[in-house]
């Protein structure tokens, strides 16, 4: 099983000592962050996508490529890539050079995302987000499976004879999770295509997040993927931890009270009690965390937000060396003990990459003279033979 972080790259303001970080402080900490997540023996490192104050993080790619190039081990993620408001084009583009360039320890997960303003911005229409979101991936699915695409839809231009490069590496596309927080269709279309389904699991009670993900398995089944227990699922989570229960209770109470997403609500118990946010001593966190598992039996990644709410870099930096040093090591022992044999292990390029070929070596796509155009509807690459589609 995969454990990591995410950060949803909000400025926020420091509740306590009243300090705002400016955008060059936030971007230089979250590096800080992954770079510590990589010491501590984390897998995973995922950055949210938003276009608008308080947030940062607009151009993901950019940003995971310098984290990649600065850590050892870390996959490299989002949470989330906009399916609706990015040209699946310049995905596909964009990921496969981060794919190249990562090596292949990354993959990105897609949704909606969260802000209404986002897409009159990039010129959608918020009221075809789920046909967007259906129509794109389809797409973009096509994109890093077939060198010549000939496309038609309904939200872009018609593509003819188009390749989209880089070609992913090793012929390999990056692994795709599909993240929702209530939309059965989201959870059909990852199943639809084998794909992985990450649950946020953030504001709502893990029950709610069981029912999507029973949804997703039995469908996952169904195309034919594998069984039910064979499907990948993440689960998105929030923690913050001390070394003594109640320091954690003090420490992270002004925080929670004033964030933006749940402050002024309900109380930090009251919030605790209903979801699955974990706060407290290492043993609670992981006692918390544990029943993850108890509601929906095993999966291949957790994720925990910690970075949020205008905490400062040092206390994030430490719950990392907690989590790390403490919690993570704990929970891999006990979901290793309770996980059944047929269940999938988490999706890495490596792995992937074994499926496909077995001790064959893998594809490297070598491009034909430059002819000076990509419209002649022909494969471009020295090896055309060798092409393969699929689902």
């Amino acid at each position: 099983m995969h454990f990591g972080v995410f950060s949803v790259s909000d400025i926020t303001r420091d509740p306590v000592s009243g300090y705002t970080p400016s955008e060059a402080e936030r971007i230089g900490a979250v590096v800080k962050i992954a770079q510590k997540a990589d010491e501590v023996g984390l897998d995973v490192f995922a950055i949210g996508e938003h276009h608008n104050p308080p947030f940062f993080s607009s151009s993901p790619t950019t940003l995971l490529a310098h984290i990649a190039a600065l850590t050892k081990h870390l996959i490299v993620t989002t949470a989330t890539t906009l399916i609706t408001t990015n040209d699946p084009v310049k995905i596909a583009e964009d990921y496969a050079m981060l794919q190249h360039l990562a090596q292949g320890r990354m993959d990105l997960m897609l949704g909606r995302g969260n802000t209404a303003p986002v897409y009159p911005w990039f010129g959608q229409d918020i009221r075809q987000g789920l046909p967007l979101a259906l129509e794109n991936y389809n797409l973009l699915h096509r994109l890093w499976r077939e060198d010549v695409v000939d496309w038609e839809g309904n939200f872009r231009t018609p593509l003819q004879g188009f390749t989209s490069t880089p070609r992913p590496l090793d012929d390999v596309p990056p692994f795709v999770w599909h993240g929702s927080i209530r939309t059965p269709e989201i959870a059909e279309q990852a199943a639809y295509y084998g794909n992985g389904f990450f649950a946020n699991h953030i504001f709502w009670p893990t029950e709610h997040s069981k029912r999507l993900i029973d949804f997703y398995r039995q469908r996952f089944e169904h195309y034919g993927h594998g069984t039910a227990k064979q499907a990948i699922v993440g689960l998105g989570g929030q923690a913050f931890i001390a070394k003594k229960s109640q320091d954690a209770w003090k420490q992270f109470r002004p925080y929670f009270n004033e964030a933006p997403v749940y402050g002024h609500g309900p109380s930090l118990e009251e919030f605790s009690e209903m979801t699955p946010l974990s706060v407290g001593s290492p043993q609670e966190v992981i006692d918390k965390t544990l029943t993850f598992h108890d509601h929906i039996g095993d999966y291949q990644r957790q994720l925990f937000l910690i970075d949020h709410a205008g905490l400062p870099l040092n206390v994030v930096l430490d719950q990392l060396e907690l989590l790390g040093g403490e919690v993570v090591p704990v929970l891999r022992r006990e979901l290793a003990a309770r996980k059944d044999p047929e269940t999938a292990s988490p999706p890495t390029h490596a792995a992937r990459v074994r499926a496909k070929y077995g001790d064959r070596p893998a594809r490297q796509p070598r491009p034909n003279a430059n002819r000076g155009d990509n419209l002649t509807g022909t494969s471009p690459y020295q090896d055309s033979s060798q092409l393969t589609t699929g689902r």
